[in-house]
């Protein structure tokens, strides 16, 4: 059935007490992971256009459903849908070449955590970044996987733009937040409606009932 998808359940209630000591950690060693041959060559085939001026990026892109709601809202930017997963888009691939698929639509197989370190060292700039529904990973001994505690996080906020997040899970928003602040950046949190879903899981979570959330934050002033 559509409307069936389970609710988060974790034993973590609020904001993990390790996190201000984590994203700190982050802030100031740095990331010594090197980027995949595959990831490099990804990027390298999107590189010079995102060049050209500040684009869109849709962060775990899925089948692209995403990107193309992007693309039409944001028609003067290239809109980049990432995503690690060849299955989901190849779905999208022919949403993209379809005749009605907005021209800025962008769709790149990579790893995130390569795209984010690739695109930092190489100077891309982001307008805006979304967030949209990733994986909460809601067992408290996997906060380094959730975003804002990953140490990816600076190159995520050296590619700029004001970012958007959004999620079932209010812990992970409240996180995602307080991971931003503690990075200098000023987040705000709401509960949202989703009257125009952007992806597959916000229809299926707000149909199923679910509270879903929003963080939203410019990141011109992070550290």
């Amino acid at each position: 059935m559509f409307a069936n998808s389970r609710r988060i359940e974790s034993t973590q209630s609020s904001p993990h007490p390790r996190l201000n000591e984590i994203v700190r950690k982050h802030l100031t060693e740095p990331y010594r992971r090197r980027p995949s041959a595959a990831g490099r060559a990804a990027v390298a085939a999107v590189a010079d256009r995102l060049a050209l001026a500040p684009f869109i990026l849709d962060a775990g892109c899925g089948t692209g459903a995403s990107t193309v709601a992007l693309a039409h809202a944001f028609p003067g930017r290239w809109v980049l849908g990432v995503d690690k997963s060849a299955v989901r888009l190849a779905t999208g691939l022919r949403l993209i070449d379809g005749s009605a698929a907005p021209a800025n639509a962008l769709l790149l197989h990579c790893e995130l955590v390569d795209f984010w370190q690739l695109a930092a060292a190489a100077g891309l700039r982001c307008e805006r970044q979304f967030l949209l529904y990733p994986n909460p990973w809601p067992k408290p001994e996997y906060l380094k996987r959730r975003w804002h505690a990953h140490p990816v996080l600076p190159a995520l906020l050296a590619v700029g733009g004001s970012i958007e997040l959004r999620t079932n899970w209010q812990v992970y928003a409240e996180e995602f937040a307080e991971g931003l602040r503690l990075s200098g950046v000023v987040a705000c949190v709401q509960r949202m409606e989703a009257e125009n879903p952007l992806t597959p899981f916000e229809r299926k979570y707000a149909a199923s009932g679910h509270a879903l959330w929003r963080v939203e934050a410019p990141l011109s002033n992070a550290r």
